[in-house]
């Protein structure tokens, strides 16, 4: 069984979400799905309308979908791998110029899709007035390295 696994907050889900989850769940038999918790989006400075349990539940619906995860820092990226024994991580393709899932790939598959082109949250957000322009994805820290164990592959 390949499993498959992705990232994000989920929040006010619309038809991109869908589009890259079906996608990922594409690659695979398997999707994993990381979301967001509420603490972790108050640490990257990201405030969601619905909470995480919301956000949760609506991602458990979805058909692509087989499990839903907390999200709970940076740094759990490679435990996430290990624990769920996932074979490819997907990422959206504004990170694929990016070097800082690099480190992913000496545990899994790293994989860039391209986002649904003419929407995003940040995008209805915008349009709503919830929102200012500018969300700077470069403003996302690195990873802090993870130490090589034993129990790593």
């Amino acid at each position: 069984m390949k499993r498959v696994l992705t990232y994000g907050t989920f929040d006010l889900l619309h038809y991109g979400h869908i589009e890259i989850l079906r996608r990922a769940k594409a690659l695979g038999d398997y999707l994993v799905v990381a979301v967001s918790t509420d603490e972790f989006n108050d640490l990257k400075g990201k405030k969601a309308y619905h909470d995480y349990e919301t956000r949760k539940k609506m991602l458990e619906a979805i058909r692509y979908v087989d499990l839903v995860i907390p999200e709970e820092n940076w740094e759990q990226k490679i435990s996430d791998v290990q624990d769920y024994k996932i074979d490819v991580v997907v990422m959206g393709s504004d990170w694929a110029d990016s070097d800082r899932f690099d480190y992913l790939k000496e545990y899994c598959e790293l994989t860039f899709l391209p986002r649904t082109e003419g929407i995003s949250t940040t995008k209805i957000k915008e349009d709503l007035g919830l929102q200012e322009p500018n969300n700077d994805i470069n403003q996302i820290p690195e990873p802090k390295k993870m130490v090589k164990s034993k129990f790593n592959k």
